[in-house]
């Protein structure tokens, strides 16, 4: 005889596979498994986030991991550009040259005064700290007036670098470790600051090539040539 199932035993059936006992729910294990890896890959998300941004605040401490060309190009300044206030110490440094030398002129055997020294550290200034020079290294002006005259050809002046060399001698003896007494340029090109030649290279500090690569772009922005900046030297005392 075939048993029936009263309604009340169909109100506690099982539901069928799949699906909630209320019917109709979107609980399946599918979408179960799906909410899941979502929860995951959020806190995945927050996790990276947070460990980025710890990053990005050591990285601040620690110092800009741009490339120098990068942070040079972001700043406003044209280190070329005329400086109304570094044009009058440079003014200011050639009119104290001027009153030492009348003031001695006319003594024998009289202080040799030069208005450039050289100094056993280098500045800082421009986001670098001042610099020790590798030890045992020395100027070498005889080699740096080579690189100057070659790196002054390949500007096109090779005709003009009797001016260069007068210029630079007068200068900083063509010593990259030059530094004015009186108004603290630096450098073979006497920039001021000397972290004008960072625009040139990170090792301007340094580096002869580096400084005379930003000298020579120097002169061509407000000279326009070795010769035109040893003219204003001579006129003046300072270019």
């Amino acid at each position: 005889m075939r048993n029936r199932r009263s309604r009340k035993d169909d109100e506690y059936a099982t539901p069928p596979r799949g699906r909630a006992r209320s019917g109709g729910s979107w609980l399946t294990p599918k979408r179960i498994a799906g909410v899941g890896i979502s929860f995951a890959l959020v806190a995945a998300l927050g996790v990276f986030t947070f460990k980025t941004m710890k990053d990005n605040e050591e990285a601040q401490k620690s110092g800009p991991k741009l490339a120098l060309e990068d942070l040079m190009r972001m700043g406003s300044d044209d280190p070329f550009a005329p400086d109304p206030r570094t044009d009058a110490l440079k003014a200011q440094a050639a009119q104290a040259q001027k009153a030492w030398e009348i003031k001695h002129a006319r003594e024998k055997d009289g202080p040799d005064w030069d208005p450039v020294k050289i100094v056993k550290k280098a500045p800082g200034g421009g986001g670098f700290s001042p610099q020790a020079f590798p030890p045992g290294s020395q100027p070498n002006p005889g080699s740096n007036k080579a690189i100057g005259q070659k790196m002054a050809a390949a500007k096109g002046w090779a005709g003009e670098w009797g001016c260069l060399e007068k210029l630079w001698d007068k200068e900083s003896h063509w010593n990259e470790r030059a530094m004015n007494r009186s108004s603290g340029a630096y450098g073979i090109p006497q920039a001021l600051p000397g972290s004008k030649m960072a625009s040139a290279g990170s090792d301007w500090q340094s580096s002869a090539a580096t400084q005379i690569e930003w000298g020579l772009g120097y002169i061509a922005a407000r000279y326009k040539s070795p010769c035109g900046a040893w003219a204003h030297s001579q006129a003046t005392g300072w270019y």
